[in-house]
């Protein structure tokens, strides 16, 4: 019997970097069945290019202005995925939202991590909503990325409570360590759940 090769990612990302970190540090240390392949950023000021470089994982830099549509965008976005056969998509700090069409190409194969336990709290400002609604918890949720904003098939979710000490920051750095931790988990259980499936759909 040969041994399966590990799946591919690409990981997408507009800023920091830190649940690239957590992917990259897991599939290192065999924690996940997978290789980070590339890092797909829009942003050529994200801290996350650094960390990429730093551990030499191909980037590619795609600036969505230098494209004259969104389609143009998305169609050599995905020109690049077919090429270095990308086997998932897990978006970490994605700050872009894809067209129906490119989701359909990929569909079943994009990943997100949002910070609240959906379906509360939907949205580019999640944390602090929760915080502002005085919520007694809140949480993170890791699903397939849909047409439906935020509204994809649930894969991981873990509650976070929020204390009456917590202030917006601590409740944002709470958020950020348990995406840390089950980002990668998703990512090992969606590998196990798909097994052939993840790959060769080029």
């Amino acid at each position: 019997m040969t041994k399966r090769s590990p799946v591919k990612l690409a990981v997408f990302c507009s800023g920091f970097g830190s649940n690239f970190q957590a992917i990259l540090d897991a599939a290192r240390r065999k924690k996940i069945s997978a290789r980070v392949a590339l890092m797909v950023c829009d942003n050529p000021r994200a801290p996350a290019l650094l960390r990429a470089r730093r551990h030499r994982v191909p980037v590619v830099l795609v600036e969505p202005r230098l494209f004259k549509t969104r389609e143009n965008y998305e169609r050599f976005l995905g020109r690049i995925l077919k090429n270095q056969e990308v086997d998932a998509v897990v978006l970490a700090g994605f700050m872009r939202i894809f067209s129906p069409v490119f989701i359909r190409a990929f569909r079943g194969r994009i990943l997100n991590v949002h910070p609240s336990f959906l379906p509360r709290f939907k949205g580019a400002r999640a944390i602090e909503d929760a915080f502002r609604a005085k919520a007694k918890e809140t949480g993170v949720s890791v699903h397939l990325v849909t047409e439906t904003v935020d509204a994809g098939p649930i894969l991981l979710q873990r509650k976070v409570k929020i204390l009456k000490t917590d202030t917006l920051k601590t409740l944002t750095a709470k958020i950020h360590k348990v995406e840390h931790q089950i980002y990668p988990l998703a990512i090992q259980q969606f590998i196990q759940r798909r097994g052939k499936n993840v790959k060769g759909r080029h």
